[in-house]
């Protein structure tokens, strides 16, 4: 490089680079980068000047050389496509008149933290160490789709407006990141999309901005997380999309707004999730989709449940919080795919696992009155006599109330009219509670039934309660045998 075709300020790069000394031309610290296309000569450096530096850089004895520079305006393209740079680059707080391209490039370490720019490609990018883009504000889209991270991925505070419709605003798909992906407090006008990532730490998400209304605005299809995806107090308008994820650890929406009138406010079908936590925060707005999706824990508080739910084939090993069943059935109640055997089947099992009978039993009941809805109208009114009668087998208590009761009634009325003898004198003698009970119990003989024949409305009663008692032995028998199979 010929140093006399260089500025001042060039010369400042040019003298610090093997040194591996910074350069920090922002005056005062602190100010306004998105102000640099006013700055003037003397903090202006040219792309092409740094390109040449990084491809064929002066070197100096006993020191380690890299470009370190702050607060400067960069004309030009930097253009490092396909460029392998042995030296660790730092543009912090520098204003870029246009798209840096690193498609394909080789690169130590990238620090681009606190800088402005109209966009960035670098697809399929391989950073050796740390990609640093901290505090970043984008203009048009950043294109990381392929690359290579061998250590974290820093995008806190970062700001990207590229609300194009015909591609993401960030492209993050089938990008690898050795160590995690740090982007708390990120904010983004489009669609991020991180299908096929696979990060080997965390993905933090934590008070986010993600705005794509009517759209995906995050779409992580595929998406391979080692440990935790945290979207706590993240705000999203547009779809979250994870269909077919892989997270080790938890997806946690704690305290987050979720909000997609038009479809699915959480598409997490088909994942393998270590624990999903839905709590402390409004219901999302729109639906939540979790159907064929593997969960340990599923942490979802009643009020978080949206109006439309999406839960066929869900497994999940423990529910939390601890709740009566009957703030849970509501949830089952709006699936719209209808009646799902399968969602009361899970729900019942949970309770189980804690010891809550009683809570178990009531899920089943409201799965059997649920049941009832699907079949034609004699299944509906056999199905409304068992749960009058016995609750569907799970409330046997009634059982024996309705007996006690027309036991009851039938030992007052055939006292008050005593029914005639059929043969007088091998009658045994009347007694009215095991005459009624031989009418009720349709097994057991007590030798009443066949000696006494009453009259009139005396014998209507008679058949009533004939009837009564082999309904009640029938529903009770169902009722056993459906709890039986299900032990």
């Amino acid at each position: 490089m010929e140093t006399d075709d260089l500025t001042a300020a060039e010369l400042r790069v040019y003298r610090a680079f093997a040194r591996g000394a910074t350069v920090d031309f922002r005056d005062p610290p602190g100010e306004d980068t998105a102000r640099g296309a006013e700055w003037g000569p003397e903090r202006t450096v040219r792309a092409a000047v740094l390109r040449d530096l990084l491809l064929d850089p002066p070197r100096q004895d006993g020191e380690v050389a890299s470009l370190r520079l702050k607060g400067a305006r960069v004309t030009g393209a930097l253009d490092l496509q396909y460029a392998s740079c042995e030296h660790a680059v730092q543009l912090s707080d520098c204003f870029f008149e246009r798209v840096p391209l690193l498609y394909g490039a080789r690169l130590r370490q990238l620090d681009l933290h606190g800088s402005v720019l109209p966009g960035l490609d670098s697809a399929t990018l391989r950073v050796e160490g740390v990609l640093r883009l901290t505090g970043c504000r984008f203009a048009g889209p950043v294109r990381l789709g392929g690359a290579e991270v061998a250590g974290a991925l820093f995008r806190d505070r970062a700001r990207i407006a590229a609300p194009d419709e015909d591609r993401p605003a960030l492209q993050l798909n089938h990008v690898t990141v050795g160590d995690g992906l740090s982007a708390p407090g990120l904010n983004v006008l489009g669609e991020i999309r991180l299908t096929g990532a696979a990060v080997a730490g965390s993905v933090d998400l934590s008070e986010a901005r993600l705005d794509h209304p009517g759209g995906s605005a995050l779409d992580g299809q595929t998406l391979g997380v080692e440990g935790d995806l945290l979207l706590r107090r993240a705000q999203v308008s547009g779809r979250l999309g994870l269909r077919g994820s892989r997270i080790a650890g938890r997806l946690d929406l704690s305290y987050a707004r979720l909000s997609n009138p038009l479809g699915p406010a959480l598409r997490a079908s088909s994942c393998t999730i270590g624990e999903i936590w839905l709590r402390k925060g409004p219901p999302p707005t729109g639906g939540l989709n979790l159907r064929r999706t593997q969960v340990d824990v599923l942490f979802l508080e009643p009020e978080m449940v949206p109006d439309e739910v999406h839960l066929g084939n869900l497994v999940y090993t423990s529910l939390d919080p601890h709740e009566p069943a009957e703030r849970r059935l509501p949830m089952l109640e709006r699936d719209r795919d209808g009646y799902v055997p399968h969602a009361y089947e899970q729900l019942t099992a949970a309770y189980r696992r804690i010891g809550d009978d009683r809570a178990a039993r009531l899920v089943q009941l409201a799965k059997q009155r649920r049941h009832r809805g699907t079949l034609p109208w004699y299944g509906r009114l056999w199905g409304h006599v068992q749960d009058a009668a016995v609750g569907y087998g799970f409330r046997p208590l009634r059982a024996a109330g309705w007996l006690l009761s027309l036991l009851a009634v039938g030992s007052v009325a055939y006292t008050v009219h005593r029914p005639r003898a059929l043969k007088p004198a091998e009658a045994p003698e009347f007694d009215p509670v095991f005459y009624t009970l031989d009418l009720l119990l349709p097994v057991i003989s007590f030798g009443q039934e066949s000696a006494f024949a009453p009259a009139g409305w005396y014998r209507t009663l008679a058949h009533v309660l004939v009837l009564t008692g082999w309904i009640l032995a029938t529903t009770v028998v169902a009722g056993i045998t459906r709890t039986v199979s299900r032990q």
